[in-house]
C-alpha cells in the first residue's frame, strides 16, 4: 500500500513525536554523542558507585563552583552516582542553574533528577524552582520513580529516588535518599525505605545522606535488610568536610553484591565528603522474557 506525501509527512511525525514521549517519559538525558546501548547479557561487571551531598556545589570557601563537583566525580571514575542538595533553577545560590543536567552533559551521562521541594518560579514564564536529588549514570537508565517520604509537621519533605540501570544486562535496583534531621522522621523514613526497596528483585544499591551515624536507633532497621559498605572502617567520617568527625553519608547493598574496595574522598568541593564502592554484579540467571 502506497502513503501519499502528506499521509507519508503525518505519518513520521507521529512517530517522531511519540519516539520523543517515551524519552521524556523516563526522564533520562544524555550527551548528543550518545552512550553504547548494547551490552552482553549477564557478563559479570566492576562498578564504581558514589554518594555525595553536593550542598548545591558550594565548597567551603563559600564558592559556587559545579565544574569542582564534576571533577570530583570524574577523577574517581565513578559509574554510577547518587546526588544530595541539588539545585534546579532554585535560586541566585546557584544561579539558577538545572545543576543535574549540567553535570550530567558535563560528564557525558544519563541523569535522573526528583524534585522534593517544587516552589513557583519568581517570574511568570521562568522554569520551576526546584530542590532535590539527583542520579547520574554512565549505564542507560531505563526508569525511574520519586518516593516521597513521611515527614511530620512543618519540616522539609523528604523522598527516595529509585532508578533501574540496565549496567552490562545486570539490571541493578538504584535508590538514592537525603533523610530528615529529627529522629522520629527518619525512624519512619527508613522503615518506608526498606519497604520500598523490599518491592523490586535483583541487586540494590541503597545510598545518600542519612543524617544519622551508624549506631543510632533509626539505622538499626537498615543492618537487618542490607550491608553498610563501610562496617569494617567505623572511622570512615564523612561530615564535616573541613573536620570530619561522624559518618552520616551510607552505601548499603543487598547480600547477593560484593565490594572489593571503599573509600572516603577527601575534596573540600563541599560540606560533606563523598564517598565510592567498587561493586560486583554478576547475573547467574538470565531474566523472564528474554530481558537485558
Amino acid at each position: 500500500m502506497k502513503i501519499g506525501t502528506k499521509k507519508r509527512g503525518k505519518w513520521m511525525l507521529s512517530l517522531l513525536s511519540m519516539a520523543f514521549f517515551m524519552v521524556t517519559l523516563t526522564g533520562v538525558q544524555t550527551k548528543a554523542a550518545g552512550i553504547e546501548m548494547e551490552f552482553p547479557r549477564g557478563q559479570s561487571v566492576n562498578v564504581k558507585v558514589m554518594s555525595y551531598n553536593i550542598h548545591h556545589a558550594e565548597g567551603v570557601d563559600r564558592v559556587l563552583d559545579l565544574e569542582r563537583i564534576a571533577k570530583v566525580i570524574e577523577d574517581e571514575e565513578a559509574d554510577i552516582i547518587g546526588l544530595q542538595e541539588v539545585d534546579n533553577h532554585w535560586s541566585e545560590r546557584s544561579d539558577f542553574q538545572d545543576q543535574a543536567k549540567w553535570l550530567a552533559n558535563r560528564l557525558g551521562m544519563f541523569y535522573v533528577y526528583a524534585a522534593n521541594l517544587d516552589r513557583d518560579p519568581l517570574h511568570e514564564g521562568e522554569p520551576r524552582r526546584q530542590y532535590g536529588t539527583a542520579i547520574l549514570s554512565k549505564y542507560p537508565i531505563l526508569q525511574s520513580e520519586n518516593h516521597p517520604l513521611t515527614k511530620i509537621g512543618n519540616t522539609e519533605q523528604r523522598g527516595l529516588l529509585e532508578a533501574t540501570i540496565n549496567v552490562k544486562g545486570n539490571h541493578l535496583h538504584f535508590y538514592n535518599t537525603h533523610l530528615a534531621l529529627t529522629t522520629a522522621e527518619r525512624q519512619i523514613q527508613i522503615k518506608e525505605i526498606i519497604s520500598i526497596a523490599g518491592e523490586s528483585e535483583g541487586p540494590k544499591v541503597i545510598m545518600g545522606d542519612l543524617n544519622a551515624v551508624p549506631d543510632s536507633i533509626e539505622m538499626q532497621p537498615m543492618y537487618g535488610h542490607y550491608l553498610d559498605v563501610f562496617y569494617d572502617k567505623p572511622e570512615a567520617y564523612t561530615y564535616s568536610a573541613v573536620n570530619p568527625t561522624k559518618r552520616i553519608d551510607f552505601i548499603f547493598t543487598s547480600a547477593e553484591i560484593k565490594t572489593v574496595e571503599k573509600e572516603v574522598i577527601k575534596t573540600l568541593a563541599s560540606d560533606h565528603l563523598p564517598i565510592t564502592a567498587e561493586i560486583v554484579l554478576e547475573r547467574t540467571e538470565p531474566y523472564e522474557n528474554g530481558g537485558n
